[in-house]
């Protein structure tokens, strides 16, 4: 009898399990709508005086929290499950945006900083740390196409919202009542997701289908690595390493390919923002791409594929981004690039550290993600030094060459399948 109910239970979470990477989408969606912050650059400098710095550090304290708080987050979702923790996660978001909303009774960055930067990336890193983990665990049998599907939302926000925000609700309702706004929308919608979102139950498994063809690119491993092995293992360090590379010309291309376009190419501010828009579209829609490629030919193929080509379009931006179009077409690489780390690394994390402390692993990893965000501010910063963002593009091309590197070597010396072979003595 108790494997009959077993067997139902199974079956009725395998019909009803793309919820969860759905949860997952409207979660990062979310999460993302709070990173599209450079529309507010300009009218913060108008309104209130202040330097584009100070307009710009409550974005970059954002960055640093929110990948910083994926660590605790990841090790509160392990333990107490995704739901409480996106719940906490969204009361916390209401409050920050609530409290920002305040910024024309206390015109000061700091306020921003405290509010939107530290209490919001507090709230995006515990909501984002909800996303990868239980869909991985829905789905053994699509790692790839369930996450990247998932983290699609986060992609895909500065797309959407970053144009509503500047042609709509700022000219509308100001800053203040934009903030307002965002807040009330980003509580109702985060709502739906924490009422969506699960971790399938213990004694679940994967219905097996006859005919089912397995893939050779999943469940590799026997048994679970914890947080406290994992800091021991070179191959964490190694992980991080390349994370940290090649996310940089991610980033780099995200912030500074409009004032590029603007600056060096004389194209006009819609032009640079078309670009920009390009970027963010394959960066979101990309991502279920790439999902669908690594569950076909691996996880650490696709990336090395992308990182490759990553590396030539940076090292020859000087001389290959000279308009409009290579503009567009550098946008497009780089953005390419973002997804497949983005979308990847934590079906990677699983691959290799098995899934049950997927949450605090994943964002061990992740923490690189917070020394590349200082990118952007270090190219700007040789930019005014030099007058060139020459040098710029192309140390990010060194840095994710060497990342790619470390990927090949991860694919030759540190596959899954010689980790599985070590582990049952084979």
């Amino acid at each position: 009898m108790e494997k009959l109910v077993d067997k139902a239970l199974n079956q009725k979470y395998f019909k009803t399990r793309w919820q969860i990477p759905l949860a997952g989408f409207l979660l990062a969606l979310m999460g993302g709508l709070s990173y599209a912050w450079g529309v507010f650059i300009v009218p913060l400098v108008e309104k209130f005086g202040w330097t584009t710095t100070e307009a710009t550090l409550p974005f970059t304290v954002f960055m640093v929290i929110f990948a910083l708080t994926m660590v605790p987050a990841g090790k509160l979702q392990d333990v107490w499950g995704p739901k409480k923790v996106s719940a906490i996660g969204t009361i916390l978001f209401f409050i920050a945006y609530i409290s920002a909303s305040f910024v024309g009774k206390f015109p000061y960055s700091w306020w921003l900083v405290i509010t939107y930067g530290i209490l919001g990336g507090i709230s995006c890193g515990l909501t984002y740390a909800c996303v990868a983990p239980p869909t991985r665990k829905f789905f053994p049998d699509k790692p790839g196409v369930a996450v990247s599907f998932a983290v699609m939302g986060f992609g895909l926000a500065a797309l959407v919202f970053a144009p509503l925000k500047a042609g709509y609700l700022i000219p509308k309702y100001g800053i203040e009542g934009t903030f307002i706004i965002i807040g009330v929308a980003t509580f109702i919608v985060l709502s739906v997701a924490v009422f969506l979102i699960k971790n399938p139950p213990e004694n679940w498994e994967l219905p097996v289908k006859k005919n089912a063809k397995k893939t050779k690119h999943t469940n590799l491993l026997i048994r679970d690595i914890s947080p406290t092995d994992l800091l021991k293992k070179p191959i964490f360090y190694t992980m991080w390493l390349i994370f940290a590379l090649v996310i940089t010309g991610g980033l780099l291309s995200m912030k500074l390919i409009p004032p590029y376009g603007e600056l060096i190419l004389g194209l006009s501010p819609m032009e640079a923002a078309w670009a920009i828009a390009i970027f963010s579209g394959f960066n979101g829609l990309g991502r279920p791409l790439a999902g669908l490629l690594s569950d076909k030919f691996g996880v650490l193929k696709v990336m090395i594929v992308t990182y490759i080509i990553q590396v030539v379009i940076l090292l020859l931006f000087p001389i290959f981004v000279v308009n409009f179009f290579t503009l567009c077409v550098a946008a497009a690489i780089t953005g390419w690039g973002f997804a497949v780390t983005l979308a990847l690394f934590p079906v990677l994390t699983a691959e290799y550290f098995g899934t049950k402390n997927l949450g605090v692993n994943y964002g061990l990893i992740f923490t690189a993600f917070g020394v590349g965000a200082i990118s952007p501010t270090i190219g700007s910063w040789i930019y005014d030094a030099t007058g060139n963002y020459s040098y710029v593009f192309i140390s990010a091309g060194f840095l994710s060459g060497f990342g790619t590197f470390l990927c090949i070597l991860l694919l030759k010396k540190l596959s899954p399948y010689k980790l599985l072979e070590n582990h049952t003595g084979k």
